[in-house]
């Protein structure tokens, strides 16, 4: 009896081993297929390596080389002005590209989705952190005779009439400089620094701090505002100026005195239920 239980077990075992030995060679013919036909499949479909995205680029970031990387392409659907090693992505002198189009991961860069090396797109390209883009009015004199450029610095100036009902302040029209070395970043509609040609702007763009942004806002509302060009290769931080027309004309500013109007004494007399008020002379 256990003789017969013996071989029953040693036949189940032989047959186990038995079908996991099929098993293996059934799942390896299974795999070494697979692997053929999609060997096939790409040796059937011809591919380029060409520039694509590797994170999600938001519109008017800079396109770094760690934002891209080569991959297979069907050259059967390659995308029209396309980047691949012979047409670089990234330009030899190091300028980088800015991204005029919001782009996924993954996708592919083309011309028409960047700009040219070392351009923008557009104002919010040109903004550094913490920076807010002004509008300020000019006309042909205060707008330097449209010889303003994008890119230009200047120093902004301020006149107008203060208060008269303070003595201590300066009497007429002050001219006060206000902000210097305020950069530039579009003139009228246009922020192309290549034109050469004059052109007399009605308004200009700066770059300006929040804080900037405030005093330029305030200054335009209660007076004129005026652009004085800085040097290109100038980095003199201005003084405190302020100019009114007496120190213009050299003359000196006298103190303004106030006279206080004395108050009359009186005496009040009661007639009746009418109160009246007689002035006398006052004791001291």
């Amino acid at each position: 009896m256990r003789l017969v239980f013996g071989l029953v077990l040693v036949a189940g075992v032989a047959l186990a081993g038995f079908a996991v030995y099929m098993a293996q060679n059934y799942i390896g013919a299974y795999e070494s297929a697979l692997n053929e036909a999609r060997s096939k499949t790409v040796a059937e479909v011809p591919t380029q390596q060409i520039y694509v995205t590797t994170r999600a680029i938001a519109y008017g970031e800079q396109i770094l080389a760690e934002d891209v990387a080569l991959a297979p392409w069907p050259t059967e659907i390659l995308p029209e002005g396309f980047f691949d090693e012979e047409n670089p992505l990234i330009d030899p002198t190091g300028q980088p590209r800015v991204a005029v189009r919001a782009m996924e991961k993954f996708e592919a860069l083309m011309d028409v989705k960047v700009s040219e090396p070392g351009g923008d797109a557009g104002l919010t390209s040109r903004l550094e952190k913490g920076q807010r883009a002004f509008a300020v009015k000019v006309d042909v004199a205060s707008g330097v005779s449209g010889f303003l450029r994008p890119g230009d610095r200047v120093d902004v100036y301020w006149t107008g009439r203060l208060p008269d009902d303070d003595p201590n302040l300066p009497r007429g029209d002050v001219t006060k400089l206000i902000q210097t070395g305020i950069r530039l970043i579009a003139i009228d509609q246009s922020a192309q620094a290549d034109s050469t040609a004059a052109a007399i702007a009605r308004t200009v763009t700066v770059a300006a701090s929040p804080q900037e942004v405030a005093a330029l806002a305030q200054a335009q509302s209660t007076g004129k505002l005026s652009l004085s060009l800085m040097s290109l290769n100038d980095d003199t931080v201005a003084e405190a100026i302020e100019v009114d027309q007496r120190s213009l004309l050299g003359l000196q500013q006298t103190e303004r005195k106030v006279e206080a109007k004395l108050k009359p004494c009186v005496m009040r007399v009661r007639r009746g239920a009418e109160v009246v008020e007689k002035p006398i002379p006052c004791t001291n």
